[in-house]
């Protein structure tokens, strides 16, 4: 998706949310999919949610630091039928161990976390991790 033009991101992107919907692994397939985004060091303040691209912009603009990789996560599972009853929440950690920023997303029960450029699901964080800030996210219509 990520190499097409805005429009064909766009409708690759819907294409994709739809294949969620029955897929045996939803969230695997999520964070597989965002493992071919194009990086960059910063896109996106994390501690300003003003500044936020929304999903439609995110996907135009096409960049994605670590902090935009969970956003774009986020944003497509909340834009399925499948998910439309879970809790989103976005929590800035400090691991106080290692001196990293580490970006963790729950979708209900289940913990998604990105650090040094990996992202995977995690079952328990770190007694050393310390949230700094955490944002309800609310369904994107």
């Amino acid at each position: 998706m990520f190499e097409k033009n805005a429009d064909q991101r766009l409708v690759a992107w819907s294409e994709f949310r739809k294949k969620l919907e029955t897929s045996n692994e939803p969230i695997q397939e999520a964070i597989d999919f965002y493992s071919n985004a194009p990086l960059v060091s910063i896109h996106t303040d994390p501690w300003d949610n003003s500044v936020w691209p929304t999903p439609w912009e995110l996907v135009q603009e096409n960049q994605y630091c670590g902090f935009c990789i969970v956003l774009g996560l986020c944003y497509s599972l909340q834009l399925t039928d499948r998910f439309s009853g879970s809790n989103f929440e976005i929590h800035i950690i400090i691991d106080s161990k290692n001196s990293a920023t580490i970006y963790l997303l729950t979708v209900g029960d289940k913990m998604i976390e990105h650090s040094n450029g990996e992202t995977k699901c995690v079952t328990h964080i770190p007694s050393y991790y310390q949230t700094k800030k955490k944002y309800n996210m609310r369904k994107t219509q």
